[in-house]
């Protein structure tokens, strides 16, 4: 194995980022239903993010093993903006289950961030895998401008993702860890499909892809173009991930991308998938255990995720961990921490 699992560290606090799994804050939506006590649902929508991304390929899969596994129930992934959306559908009920980042996941449970005054709880049935950061660029382009390290984009045209995505908020987040402005750069606010055309077309100089490990635009740009990876350097790590316990390094390894021969440094953010507090109980159990179960199925679609697509890995996650899903974990041996027991208002967990 590549990368050890990490362990949940304590949750610290910043300006931008809070992902204690704490009380929610004040914004959050008061709580109707108990947790857990909301009716079975027949016909789930699973919202996911762009077709070319893994969050869609990974919602079409779960989409078929609650049809096949779970009698009398199904589901449907549904394209979106993906995260911070993801989680404002979940807000709004308009969605049933949601694939999002964990910074984003952490920000809506307290209300900072892009849900200030909106903030949106949610509650863990699984982490998925990491997304990674990365910092795309064309080979010429990097001699060009001396991309080394991250910090080095200052002055470029430079797409911190589409407004409103957990992209630009990861983004905005490395740039706030690192003392960086946002004014001292051209920037851009552009999806993948538009990242890839504006460095094809000399646009842009480089652009943050948040995305799994192998993501199939960026393999396929790949194959096109003459890609580089910006690594980040030490000190640009070790500030990331010591503001924020949603960071861990990362490395990206060589020939993960047609050209990119040498391993990358930089860090990556953990996927989530969650549900809002009033999903049934049982339903929630049933899932969980269902991708479990289906384990194959998900790598088939997404493969990096063989080594982190384990039980143990809800230790890593941002928010609480639905009732339903806590009980699965229980049976697993897994012992979910305090801070990750979601408050049902009676002494049912431990």
């Amino acid at each position: 194995m590549r990368r050890a699992l990490p362990s949940l560290a304590a949750l610290p606090a910043s300006v931008l980022l809070l992902t204690s799994c704490a009380q929610p804050a004040d914004q959050a939506v008061e709580e109707q239903t108990p947790i857990g006590e909301g009716a079975v649902r027949e016909q789930l929508s699973i919202v996911t993010g762009g077709t070319t991304g893994v969050y869609f390929q990974i919602g079409g899969v779960l989409s078929t093993i609650i049809g096949d596994d779970l009698e009398g129930q199904s589901a449907s992934a549904e394209t979106t903006g993906a995260s911070v959306e993801n989680l404002r559908l979940l807000g709004n009920g308009e969605a049933d289950i949601a694939i999002v980042q964990g910074d984003a996941a952490g920000q809506a449970f307290e209300g900072v961030a892009e849900f200030e005054n909106s903030g949106v709880e949610s509650y863990a049935l699984g982490v998925l895998y990491p997304n990674v950061f990365h910092t795309v660029t064309l080979a010429g382009t990097a001699e060009e401008e001396g991309l080394e390290c991250f910090r080095d984009v200052l002055g470029t045209r430079y797409s911190v993702g589409a407004p409103g995505s957990g992209n630009a908020a990861t983004t905005s987040a490395v740039f706030e860890a690192l003392e960086m402005s946002m004014g001292d750069i051209e920037i851009e606010q552009l999806g993948y499909a538009e990242t890839d055309t504006a460095l094809r077309n000399d646009q842009l100089d480089a652009g943050s892809w948040v995305v799994g490990e192998g993501h199939a635009g960026l393999a396929e740009l790949a194959t096109t173009e003459d890609v580089a990876l910006v690594g980040m350097c030490d000190d640009e790590r070790s500030a990331i991930t010591a503001g924020s316990s949603s960071y861990t390094e990362h490395t990206i390894p060589g020939g993960t991308y047609e050209g990119v021969d040498e391993d990358v440094e930089t860090i990556a953010v953990w996927n989530s998938l969650v549900v809002s507090g009033d999903f049934n109980e049982d339903q929630a159990y049933d899932i969980t255990a269902a991708l479990f179960a289906n384990v194959d199925a998900v790598l088939d679609a997404y493969a990096p995720a063989e080594e982190y697509l384990v039980p143990e890995a809800i230790l890593n996650s941002p928010v609480p961990v639905h009732p339903g899903a806590a009980r699965f974990y229980e049976e697993q041996g897994v012992e979910l921490p305090d801070e990750l027991v979601a408050d049902t208002g009676a002494d049912t967990q431990g």
